[in-house]
């Protein structure tokens, strides 16, 4: 009995040492071999391997993936004009050199994440310092670029290849918000102000113009009526002349015709001499004058 208790032990012990002494590594990982303290530290890639069991060798397992690294809050950054931005930085990486890696964090990963956000720091706060504020807002691709560069250079030490640096958030402080936002009110009512005083100096110079132009045109237009109404009058004369020529007594008949017409209204009670020379033509078709009288009568009656 007590020869199978002991094989059944002996047996339970093998197992778990054989257990801990194999180990599988998927594609997405690599493992570090080390001995106790780190030392003598050796990279298995994917598939079965076997190791000594702890604590002769330990194995850490790393991802080889891209990864993403995002500070929990965001940093004060200060701009080349003394202006504080509030910044929260994504930094994407890949580990490529896994040794190199264990060798600075001994496979810690909160090291790691101290290390990145301390050099990731660094990086933004000084490519940050070098622009404006007008430049941090406008140009954020290009400032991340720029921290991108510089931790890529400080953190390849670490076995870190750094992909890229994405900002998700450049604001300002509580404190300083209320300040940049009537600083830009101010500044943009002033713009449209600007913009205001040029439009109206515009629709001036346009008012201007055009009543320039509306004198000219009339100016223009009254020089053709006179000449045309000139020039019809001095037709009018010629006809006028030419028919009192060819016949003078109808021309003093006409105009006779005319000034009834004009002194003659519906309604008037007219008291007159009826042997005046105004209204010879009433009294016969050749004016009862004889055909020498050469005007047409120019008498006024009086109207009651």
């Amino acid at each position: 009995m007590n020869k199978i208790i002991a094989l059944v032990v002996a047996v339970v012990v093998v197992v778990l040492v054989a257990s801990s002494a194999v180990f599988m590594v998927d594609p997405r990982h690599v493992a570090i071999i080390s001995s106790s303290g780190g030392a003598n530290a050796t990279l298995a890639g994917p598939g079965l391997h076997v190791k000594l069991p702890p604590p002769f060798q330990t194995v850490t397992f790393i991802d080889t993936r891209i990864q993403a690294f995002d500070a929990p809050d965001a940093d004060r950054y200060t701009t080349s004009d003394k202006t504080e931005l509030l910044v929260n930085p994504v930094v994407r990486y890949r580990i490529s050199d896994p040794l190199k890696l264990f060798e600075a964090t001994k496979g810690d990963a909160q090291t790691l994440s101290d290390r990145l956000a301390s050099l990731s720091r660094d990086a933004l706060s000084d490519a940050i310092s070098k622009v404006t504020l007008t430049e941090a807002l406008a140009q954020q691709e290009a400032i991340a670029n720029g921290a991108r560069d510089a931790l890529r250079q400080t953190a390849a030490p670490l076995g870190i290849d750094v992909i890229a640096i994405e900002l998700t958030r450049v604001d300002y402080p509580p404190e300083l918000a209320q300040t940049v936002f009537k600083r830009m009110s101010a500044a943009r009512e002033q713009a449209a102000a600007e913009i205001r005083e040029k439009g109206a100096a515009e629709a001036q110079q346009i008012k201007d113009d055009a009543e320039r132009k509306q004198q000219g045109v009339l100016a223009d237009a009254y020089a053709q009526a006179q000449a045309i109404k000139g020039e019809g009058d001095g037709k009018a004369a010629a006809i006028a002349a030419e028919a009192f020529g060819r016949d003078p007594d109808f021309y003093r008949f006409y105009q006779s015709m005319l000034a009834y017409r004009e002194s003659f209204r519906p309604g008037d009670v007219i008291v007159v001499d009826s042997s005046s020379d105004f209204f010879r033509f009433m009294r016969g078709p050749n004016g009862g004058a004889s055909s020498g009288d050469n005007a047409p009568a120019s008498a006024t009656p009086r109207k009651h």
